[in-house]
């Protein structure tokens, strides 16, 4: 079988054509129509495949296989069977998702050509993705101010609206050709040409025009395996992420009473106060567990075996620890104590350094007989019991 004929590689704009059926074929398990033409763009070249309507039917997948047979994935309702061979099919692509590929593609070309012309940096890899695109480059380290200079570059390239072409050039007009990266195939090259600002192979979708990529833009620099990696949109994309940061932006300056601008300001100040009363409350949690702590030392002294058990309503875990910490200075100790919360008892058991008591088998015992968890070492133990359980009652029946 001959490869398919693609029609997007004369022109990116085609979203309507017809094909008839060659073959039927499988694509990962799931059965796929062979056209002898197609417009649809399958996933290669770090792009993702088009979507759209074939022969009446959901596209769910385009791919492509290693004899350039190009597949298609039709969405089939149960019993449905595909189209018959020698059928011609009537295909539309998604206009809006073939548009944001074209001015990621192309954007992804011009951002790779500026990395090199401002940065020294040479494009490694690159993935389209259906919400983050990416470029790793030879760099260990980005510098941040050179990327945001290769956008600028990028974005007054587009301003100029140049003129760009795809073509298959002759073996002596490829040689001519001040290539950006090599050709990772060695016959059928396909080139991308963007006025005099870069030349790179390439079999994806592409603009015609600079200015139909509408924007680049940078959303981050990072490391990714041990390499600089940006991380960018274009066109339709961009302007909605710019669009929904700027409502997120303008939400919290309506949340501050303040202009979008003052919003970091604002956020600061908040922050710094925040700081203050999480301070100030742990003053303050510090003096209740001092006091809570002196009225159980009060019944620890009484206590001839020298255990404390009770319940504390709304402790947390760590408001127990804080005042079990305070009672097991008292070597021969052993602290018994619950919070009590709507969700159940968070419990700790724990000792002093002078007791031999088995806090973790205690805490497995009364977990069993309770319908809870917990556990640990003989020395500390935590857990948590169901919210109708009679801590002090338990304790009792289990120490005997």
């Amino acid at each position: 079988m001959t490869p398919t004929e693609r029609l997007y590689y004369n022109d990116p704009f085609l979203l309507r054509f017809t094909g008839r059926v060659l073959a039927h074929g499988t694509w990962n398990g799931s059965p796929s129509v062979v056209l002898d033409r197609t417009a649809f763009y399958p996933e290669a070249g770090g792009q993702m495949a088009d979507r759209g309507v074939l022969g009446g039917r959901a596209l769910r997948d385009v791919q492509v296989d290693d004899a350039g047979i190009v597949h298609h994935v039709l969405e089939l309702p149960e019993g449905i069977g595909l189209p018959e061979v020698g059928t011609e099919l009537s295909g539309e692509i998604d206009r809006v998702r073939r548009r944001v590929h074209m001015a990621l593609h192309t954007g992804q070309h011009m951002l790779s050509r500026a990395l090199v012309d401002v940065a020294n940096a040479h494009t490694v890899s690159s993935r389209l993705g259906e919400t983050v695109c990416t470029i790793d480059v030879d760099l260990d380290v980005l510098d941040e101010r050179r990327v945001a200079e290769a956008e600028d570059l990028v974005n007054s390239i587009i301003d100029d609206d140049i003129t760009i072409r795809a073509f298959f050039p002759t073996p002596e007009e490829l040689a001519a050709l001040p290539l950006r990266r090599a050709p990772k195939v060695t016959d059928n090259i396909r080139v991308v040409q963007i006025g005099e600002f870069d030349v790179s192979p390439c079999g994806g979708t592409h603009c015609t025009r600079s200015a139909q990529v509408g924007m680049i833009r940078v959303i981050g620099v990072e490391r990714y395996k041990g390499k600089g990696r940006v991380l960018f949109s274009a066109g339709r994309r961009a302007r909605g992420e710019l669009w929904n940061e700027a409502g997120t932006l303008r939400s919290l300056g309506r949340a501050f009473s303040c202009g979008p601008l003052d919003v970091p300001a604002s956020v600061d100040k908040l922050r710094r106060d925040l700081t203050d009363v999480r301070e100030a409350l742990g003053a303050a949690r510090a003096k209740l567990a001092e006091s809570t702590a002196a009225e159980l030392a009060a019944q620890l002294a009484q206590s001839p075996d020298k255990r404390v058990v009770a319940v504390l309503d709304g402790a947390t875990p760590e408001y127990l620890r804080s005042v079990a910490a305070r009672l097991t200075s008292h070597p021969e100790a052993v602290v018994l104590l619950a919070g009590r919360s709507p969700e159940g008892l968070s419990v700790l058991i724990t000792r002093g350094s002078g007791s031999s008591f088995g806090c973790g088998a205690f805490l497995k015992r009364a977990a069993e007989a309770a319908g809870g968890r917990g556990g640990g070492r003989p020395e500390h133990a935590e857990g948590r019991l169901p919210p109708n359980t009679d801590w002090t009652a338990l304790v009792t029946s289990l120490l005997g």
